[in-house]
């Protein structure tokens, strides 16, 4: 019985010591793939807002580079019929166009000239139109808060929509600092106005791809499509939000090459997972027909639609996560009473630790309380200018 064991154990070393030098490590050829495949995301708008088209390149996923922008194009909307309006090149691969007026007659397309001389262009498509939206609202589900969109057409013509939107928020850094410290002087002072870094402002644009349609359903009408959710934890609902909906009407083709890129970028991780599949946009390399271009062009107009939150609008219960471990505020005297030293002096005039709040004794002040940066300026991560639509409760 000793022996069994003994050869057992010696047996399972061996195949462990095996199976550890055999090892590789294994490096996709594609990571390091050469290709870099042209790239074109944007909508020819044919309403008041304007055509943004965003041209760029693919880049490698060991790439310390994001995005590559495709500058030096010449960009035109064409129509059936001879028409055409160039778009102005903004840098960065993008290039826009003030309000269009087409013809829904008529169908359109992109054409795109690069730098060298490539040629590409989309397939001319009919011009589709965006019906309002009805309403945008929320409900509080499993500690997150759940935003949705209304909509419908009631000549039943739409079908098929996608979303897109632009968020808001409000929010104000853990502690406020009524003091700063005067370079020229090298004293603490009261904070003047003009660099209140208290309360701020941030935003953030949508990252998903929002698809839904009413194909199955006898009418057009789209009831609680899901937008996006917000943690009960998040600083977004902390004190006001604020979301801009924006909703394209799609072709039934256009609707199934977003469908399919969802399925390829967002639902992918496990065996019960949709497999990925090959992503057929509607723009061509005229001059080379087997070369991969991403992208779908559509022609729509876009509505809109701006909607608050404010925290009295969820559950009382729920408590902001702050982004950064910050601890109670320290204390920094004149006058250590333990050492003598002057901890203002060394702790925030010369140290860059930020003054909180005043420490007095018999009305004089005699030290302060202070903390990092990333606890009193809410400037490192927002602005505090007041945007141009907010509006407060």
């Amino acid at each position: 019985m000793k022996m069994t064991t003994k050869y057992s154990f010696w047996g399972c070393l061996l195949i462990g010591v095996l199976l550890y030098t055999c090892k590789k490590p294994y490096n996709p050829g594609i990571i390091n793939s050469p290709n870099s495949y042209f790239v074109v995301e944007g909508v020819i708008n044919n309403g008041s807002d304007s055509t943004i088209v965003k041209l760029s390149k693919t880049v490698n996923i060991s790439s310390s580079t994001k995005t590559s922008g495709v500058d030096n194009c010449t960009v035109q909307v064409e129509g059936e019929g001879g028409s055409s309006y160039q778009l102005n090149s903004q840098g960065n691969g993008y290039y826009a166009l003030s309000q269009l007026n087409l013809d829904v007659s008529k169908k359109y397309r992109l054409h795109i000239i690069t730098g060298d001389n490539k040629e590409y262009a989309s397939d001319y498509v009919e011009v589709k139109k965006t019906p309002p939206i009805d309403s945008v609202g929320f409900q509080v589900k499993d500690n997150m808060l759940q935003l949705y969109a209304n909509t419908h057409d009631a000549a039943n013509a739409t079908r098929y929509y996608r979303w897109a939107y632009d968020e808001t928020w409000r929010f104000h850094a853990k502690y406020q600092s009524s003091f700063v410290v005067d370079k020229e002087s090298q004293t603490v002072v009261s904070r003047p106005g003009s660099e209140a870094n208290y309360y701020c402002f941030a935003g953030d644009k949508s990252s998903t791809i929002v698809i839904g349609s009413s194909a199955k359903l006898s009418q057009d009408v789209i009831f609680q499509q899901p937008i996006t959710t917000i943690a009960s934890t998040s600083e977004k609902i902390e004190m006001r939000y604020s979301i801009l909906l924006k909703q394209y009407a799609l072709t039934k083709e256009a609707y199934q090459f977003w469908e399919n890129l969802k399925k390829n970028t967002e639902q992918l991780g496990s065996i019960f997972d949709a497999q990925p599949s090959q992503l057929i946009g509607n723009i061509h390399n005229l001059k080379d027909a087997t070369e991969p271009v991403i992208g779908y062009i559509s022609v729509t107009n876009v509505q809109t639609k701006r909607v608050f939150i404010d925290n009295v609008d969820v559950p009382n219960t729920w408590r902001t996560t702050y982004p950064y471990d910050c601890g109670p505020p320290d204390s920094a005297l004149y006058v250590n009473p333990k050492t003598g030293s002057n901890d203002v002096q060394s702790m925030i005039i010369n140290g860059g630790a930020i003054p909180v709040q005043a420490i007095t004794s018999q009305i004089k002040i005699i030290g302060f309380t202070y903390s990092s940066v990333e606890c009193t300026d809410c400037t490192i991560r927002g602005r505090v200018a007041t945007p141009s639509f907010w509006i407060e409760r």
